[in-house]
């Protein structure tokens, strides 16, 4: 059964670092790439933003949780993160549906880990001019799901900690419904912000969402390398045209 899992959960295990630089070391290196303007020539604005982004990554947990898995190998860097991304998507969920929400120090963490999310999807698109491309697009894809996930949980938590609605929430999954509403950009009308708070609330989560799904979404969707049954048939198809293209 150990075997079965450890299969499952790490597949062949190298033990080995893509990279002699720890995650930290990377993020360092990544920093001092974009001031000294190592692979884009940018200045003024542009550049303090992407300074800001690259640099708020070493203020959240993430990364010190890959540090400490880099060293038994990548797959258990990766393994990590996945409990890790799991564990900040099940969070809200817990904090609503105990109605954990009431106390400050619950909800302050429950902001300060979304934050991370928040500030990571700008960073890997804006930021990171040392990093290679992933071991796998599909498992970023997966990952950016979970992420979409933790901020609509995250969200409906905050819509839930007054009445900014024009209805008050009875219920844990109203509060959840009306993020996810919000976030699919649907809006049925039966639930709408009425306070300048619950607005702003509504005007954050859709911009998130607007990153998320069009920008982000199509920034990696583009970059999917197939190698199963319909990419060698694509394949067939392209050599095919080109034969009939001969003179």
């Amino acid at each position: 059964m150990k075997k079965i899992l450890r299969k499952l959960l790490l597949g062949n295990v190298t033990n080995l670092r893509d990279s002699k630089l720890n995650p930290i070391q990377k993020r360092i290196q990544n920093i001092k790439a974009i001031w000294n303007n190592d692979h884009q020539d940018d200045n003024g604005i542009e550049k303090i933003v992407r300074l800001l982004l690259s640099s708020s990554q070493l203020i959240f947990p993430g990364i010190y949780i890959k540090y400490l898995a880099s060293k038994k190998g990548t797959e258990y860097e990766d393994l990590a993160m996945d409990f890790y991304i799991l564990t900040k998507v099940a969070m809200p969920l817990l904090i609503i549906s105990n109605h954990w929400q009431q106390f400050p120090v619950v909800l302050g963490m429950m902001i300060y880990v979304m934050l991370e999310t928040v500030l990571y999807i700008p960073t890997l698109i804006f930021a990171s001019d040392l990093f290679a491309r992933p071991r796998s697009y599909k498992r970023s894809m997966l990952l950016l799901f979970f992420n979409y996930l933790e901020i609509v949980f995250g969200f409906a938590v905050l819509y839930s900690t007054g009445n900014y609605l024009n209805h008050p929430i009875n219920h844990w999954f109203d509060a959840v419904y009306f993020s996810m509403v919000t976030s699919s950009t649907i809006g049925f009308g039966d639930l709408y912000p009425v306070q300048t708070f619950g607005k702003a609330l509504v005007m954050t989560q859709s911009l998130l969402v607007l990153m998320f799904v069009v920008l982000f979404l199509n920034f990696y969707s583009t970059k999917i390398d197939s190698k199963g049954y319909f990419e060698k048939r694509k394949r067939t198809k392209q050599t095919f045209l080109l034969f009939l293209n001969l003179p």
